[in-house]
């Protein structure tokens, strides 16, 4: 596994470093798929955010935490990225055992939270543009990418319809489709 440590606001020293390697290496002994690992350190005020992007061969899982001190957030971020491993090599291998034996790569949408501190009368903009490669999937595997990445929303390509679909989790818990037509 490839690991890359970045700093925001924050300078990572060595002890940091070493710390966060040996517990990312961990999570190897769960999925020996991880490619890449980058993790970020943050300081907000009093706040030590650590979070972490692995990409694996066939999909991409995020966590983060905050907390007081950063290596509660690391392994607070660690036991929760060994969670969704366990989560996500269980639906792999169970029902949709044939459909993930084909080889494919996922992508992650990111989404910005707007400025809480911002007034509501002021205009709103676009902060943040993202850009990336869909690959097709079922609205199965999409629905799995979005509860890994922890976003409300996913878009994705579909395979069976060969189109861009969005899918979205609904306040009653279930998840939504749009399917365009053209």
């Amino acid at each position: 596994m490839n690991l890359i440590l970045k700093g925001k606001q924050f300078e990572v020293n060595d002890s940091i470093e070493n710390y966060v390697r040996k517990k990312m290496m961990k999570l190897e002994k769960y999925f020996d798929q991880i490619i890449e690992a980058v993790a970020t350190v943050s300081v907000e005020k009093n706040r030590h955010i650590f979070e972490v992007t692995l990409q694996a061969k066939r999909a991409i899982i995020r966590a983060e935490e905050e907390s007081d001190n950063i290596y509660n957030s690391i392994d607070r971020v660690v036991e929760r990225l060994e969670r969704q491993i366990i989560k996500y090599k269980e639906r792999l291998y169970s029902k949709y055992s044939n459909e993930y034996n084909k080889e494919r790569v996922s992508v992650i949408v990111e989404t910005e939270e707007p400025d809480s501190s911002a007034h509501l009368n002021q205009e709103r903009r676009i902060v943040k543009n993202k850009r990336f490669v869909l690959k097709p999937m079922s609205p199965e595997e999409a629905t799995l990418q979005m509860e890994l990445l922890g976003h409300n929303f996913y878009v994705f390509s579909n395979e069976e319809t060969a189109q861009i679909n969005v899918l979205y989790k609904r306040k009653d818990g279930n998840f939504g489709l749009i399917e365009p037509e053209i």
